[in-house]
């Protein structure tokens, strides 16, 4: 799976743990797209470059940390085929993925600790899309990019 990854200063700590998860751990090929350190800077800038790299760029997934988790899926959501999701637990992550399709992960940086991210975007990464009866439903979101 090709993976765009991104974060604002307030995600880069996480962002850097979650990089190092997958890149030691899985055989998923990610994209850094920035920030690259802790200097102060605009998540949507980032948060804009991973949902396009998911949205047409050849990206399977986007993965994209901030401080809250909401600033950013704020964003995402406003690029065309992007199903931007910000779970905090493992049921909303595992439902985001088998009843929404969600492509792109954004995870709070202040929400959780290191151990809980990886474990959530580990969970994320391995649930599939039900389809059936969802898929009506993420057909009506994907219609509304186009109205």
């Amino acid at each position: 799976m090709k993976i765009a990854l991104g974060a604002d200063h307030g995600g880069f700590p996480l962002k850097e743990t979650i990089k190092n998860h997958l890149d030691r751990e899985t055989s998923h090929q990610v994209v850094d797209f920035g920030t690259y350190s802790e200097e102060s800077c605009d998540y949507p800038d980032y948060a804009r470059l991973v949902a396009e790299g998911v949205a047409g760029d050849g990206f399977d997934r986007a993965i994209m940390v901030d401080t809250t988790g909401i600033a950013s899926a704020i964003v995402g959501n406003k690029v065309a085929g992007v199903r931007a999701t910000s779970p905090t637990n493992e049921f909303t992550t595992r439902s985001s993925r088998e009843h929404n399709n969600s492509n792109m992960l954004v995870l709070g940086a202040e929400q959780m600790g290191e151990n809980r991210a990886v474990k959530l975007v580990d969970l994320w990464l391995e649930t599939p899309f039900a389809g059936g009866r969802h898929q009506r439903r993420v057909d009506k979101i994907n219609q509304l990019d186009l109205e």
